[in-house]
Formats: structure tokens, sequence, C-alpha cells
């Protein structure tokens, strides 16, 4: 009896959801989540190959791969559609690389928004000469078979995160976060509103006014009754 399952369909996050959180970043997001925030972002491991990359935002396609091995990678590549952001999941990390420039060139032609790797990925010169958006936990070029069992399109926990299919990837320079699909409109909405604020306060910093008293931080320190002396620590 086969160990593997892959499933063909993915329920999707809505278009229109996924072209608004093109213009929120992954720390709006993170904020507007509330408390839930802390746990929705991927680990600190998880960093994009290029310095310079784009901000991405789509929904999850999912792959689990067998320790060295990035066969259901292939399959889930092979499965995603325009605008989806692969996310693949090998445990043992450095076991094999689960993406390379070969596969980054069928990606951009498909047209996915980006890949996330918890594991390794490979050929990076390559990939960020052809611009993909490539986050992952490691750069190292072991080769992979490509007979192992796993899975597609099925939850996977990515640094810590579970994300499920058709889930609201958002991946930036600071990190990734993943939002439920069903939560993602009212949270795309919130990082939104969250944004114009903080639009109005750098225009009132361009304007003169102090980012001490902007944050809050002048009342914080006033509650905290500090004591301040008018002198050097040596004097």
């Amino acid at each position: 009896m086969s160990t593997s399952k892959v499933y063909l369909k993915v329920r999707r996050v809505d278009p229109s959801v996924v072209q608004s959180a093109q213009s929120v970043t992954v720390a709006d997001v993170h904020e507007s989540m509330g408390i839930t925030g802390r746990s929705a972002l991927l680990g600190a491991r998880m960093r994009p190959i290029s310095e310079h990359q784009p901000k991405i935002a789509g929904p999850a396609v999912t792959a689990f791969c067998w320790p060295g091995d990035n066969l259901m990678m292939h399959r889930a590549l092979y499965l995603a559609q325009p605008g989806d952001v692969l996310v693949v999941v090998c445990q043992a990390e450095l076991s094999g690389a689960q993406w390379g420039d070969v596969a980054t060139r069928y990606a951009l032609k498909k047209g996915l928004a980006g890949v996330v790797v918890q594991g390794c990925v490979r050929d990076v010169d390559q990939v960020r000469a052809l611009g993909m958006p490539v986050w992952s936990t490691h750069i190292w070029p072991m080769h992979p078979d490509k007979r192992g069992h796993g899975y597609v399109n099925a939850p996977v926990v990515c640094e810590g995160v579970e994300v499920r299919p058709g889930d609201l990837i958002v991946a930036d320079g600071d990190a990734v976060i993943c939002v439920p699909r069903d939560q993602a409109q009212s949270v795309v909405s919130a990082a939104q509103a969250k944004m114009q604020k903080e639009e109005a306060a750098a225009e009132k910093v361009r304007a003169g006014a102090s980012v001490w008293d902007l944050s809050g931080a002048s009342a914080s320190y006033a509650d905290l009754e500090v004591e301040e002396i008018d002198a050097a620590f040596d004097d």
C-alpha cells in the first residue's frame, strides 16, 4: 500500500485578496493578525536567497519530501498554477537540494509567484540571475534523488508553521508569513489600514514631528518614572 498521497485540487485564497496582499508588508500582516501573528511567522532561518528579490503574495501549494529526495516537489511544481507559491518541506534539510536552476526556469515559465523551502536550494547564482523569488533555510548543493515517497497539497509544517494548501503566503525581505485562507480577507484589509496610518505618521515626521512622541514611547517612558541625571556616568 502506498504511503504517498497527492491531492490534485487546491481551494485557493480568493485572487482579489492576493492582489490586495501585494501592497502590504509581512510586518503589517503579522501585527494585523494580533496574537496569532506570532505563530504565523515562519522561523527566522527562512531567508531570501537574494537581497533584492521582490516581495510576493500568493496561495500555497505544498510538497513534503523524503530525505535526500525531491520527487514530490517536482509533482507539486507540475500541478502548480500561475501565481501560486510553492512551499516545500524536507525535514532532513541537508540531505538533498529541493530546488535548483532547471526547476526555476520551469516555474518562471508557469508564472509561479515564488518558492519557500525548508531545506536546501542550489544553483543559487543562476537562480538569482533568473530573478525567481526564493526563500530557504539552507543553500547547499547536495544531489537529490527522485524516487521517494511524500505527499503533495496536504498540510505541512514549514519552519514551525502549519501551511495548508490554498493559504495565503506573503514573503518579503523580513520574513515569510502564512495567513489561513478563511482569515486572509480580514487580515489583509487590516494590514492595508495599518499601512495607511504609518504613511500618515511618516508624513508627520517629514513635517518635523518626533518618532519619540508619535510612537508612544514618550508616554510609556514617563510612566516608568525614570531618573534622568544631567551628567556623564563616569563624572
